[in-house]
């Protein structure tokens, strides 16, 4: 095998080895990590020297700067030289510890190295859930918090920072406490899920959906008087944000989280009446119709079984060509999550909006043998018995339809 030179800025002065992870003190010497920080622990405390140059040198190992341009080279020299017999050196995972961590966090609000420290907490915070949390626990969810109202309007940064804020979050008491009642944060997302001219269509695919991301989780531990303080433009803004022709500017993963977000403020009433209003009946049908995704037709549906409570929402899910249809079609399909939201949204209709021509359209576009299906079908007990009793309630309409199972009428006659 070809004998290859190794440059002698490569070695380690401690081991004379090829350095893996370059580390530059404080005296200016570039040392391979794991070496001069196994001299600093085995030196005794407070008489700890550089080994080059017998300088006193502090030993905290946070005080260690990546020397990254060379570590680049060195990665470059061995990839290069790896067909003859040269070892390839992976980039290295740089160890996290508390002072590591705050000091970022700090520089997230100098002017100068903000966008450095974001890049580089988002890389750490990406490689695995031990560093998560622990910028969780340095006080990561404040100082993004804190950014995105301070630069929200500025572009720079907020990309990374509302993917700091998703992936760094957890719903502790003081995480809570930061986000719940938090009316300027929620402002400042709504401008961000307003905003395209600031960005390219690639990158506004990438913030809205982070934006809404952040959203989800502070909406998800906010007050029910906070929900109930929700504003007619932020539901405005969540079905803007469903539209078809908002469709290129999100993700599927963005879409999700408006489902969620317009679900948990649903237990308000009026926030109900407010989506309804805002033709949100309408819009999820539309959603629906286009979606080929399990887990958004189940959201489609609870969202719908929610409004379809009020008799202004079922009145609007009757008023859309498709609306009885696609519910109908859509039993015994998904899951048994969206047979138990589509039962409960028929048999509200059933039961207080059954005119003659409702109960018609029912059985023209497949509900009533959708009902008898599910009666034979492995469901939940509890559906069996709200579609028999959907059945029973207007026998006298659909007993001489074909669509009513030969069975059933023959198991319960009379009824």
């Amino acid at each position: 095998m070809e004998e290859v030179e190794i440059p002698q800025y490569f070695l380690c002065p401690i081991s004379l080895e090829i350095m893996k992870d370059p580390v530059t003190t404080v005296t200016g010497i570039t040392y391979d990590r794991e070496n001069i920080e196994q001299w600093l622990l085995m030196a005794e405390e407070n008489a700890s020297t550089c080994p080059v140059t017998k300088q006193i040198l502090p030993r905290d190992t946070a005080l260690l700067t990546p020397n990254h341009m060379l570590g680049r080279f060195i990665r470059s020299w061995t990839i290069c030289n790896a067909e003859k017999g040269i070892e390839q050196i992976p980039s290295p995972k740089y160890p996290l510890n508390k002072s590591h961590v705050i000091r970022l966090i700090r520089q997230v609000n100098n002017h100068d190295f903000y966008l450095k420290a974001l890049r580089k907490m988002l890389t750490m915070i990406s490689e695995n859930e031990e560093n998560r949390k622990c910028f969780d626990e340095g006080g990561a969810i404040k100082a993004m918090v804190f950014f995105i109202l301070r630069s929200f309007k500025e572009g720079e940064g907020i990309e990374e920072a509302l993917r700091i804020f998703h992936l760094v979050w957890r719903p502790t008491h003081e995480n809570k406490q930061i986000v719940k009642e938090n009316h300027d944060l929620i402002e400042a997302i709504l401008w961000i899920l307003k905003s395209r001219e600031m960005y390219n269509n690639q990158v506004v695919t990438s913030i809205k959906t982070h934006a809404m991301l952040v959203l989800k989780n502070v909406i998800s531990v906010s007050s029910t008087n906070f929900l109930s303080s929700l504003t007619l433009d932020f539901f405005q803004q969540m079905l803007n944000t469903l539209r078809k022709n908002s469709v290129k500017y999100i993700s599927q993963q963005a879409t999700k989280a408006v489902l969620h977000v317009l679900i948990d403020a649903c237990p308000r009433g009026r926030n109900r009446l407010k989506m309804i209003e805002l033709g949100a009946i309408f819009e999820l049908i539309e959603l629906e119709l286009n979606n080929n995704e399990k887990r958004v037709t189940e959201l489609v549906f609870a969202l719908l079984s929610h409004l379809c409570s009020l008799a202004d929402g079922r009145a609007e899910l009757l008023k859309h060509a498709a609306g009885i249809a696609i519910v109908s079609k859509r039993i015994l399909r998904i899951s048994p999550a969206t047979d138990e939201s589509a039962i409960q949204i028929l048999g509200l209709i059933a039961k207080f909006s059954a005119t003659k021509q409702v109960l018609m359209e029912m059985l023209r576009v497949g509900a009533v043998t959708k009902f008898s299906m599910v009666i034979q079908a492995n469901c939940e007990a509890c559906l069996k018995k709200k579609a028999m009793e959907i059945l029973r309630a207007h026998y006298n309409v659909w007993s001489n339809s074909p669509c009513v199972q030969i069975y059933f009428l023959t198991r319960y006659p009379g009824q």
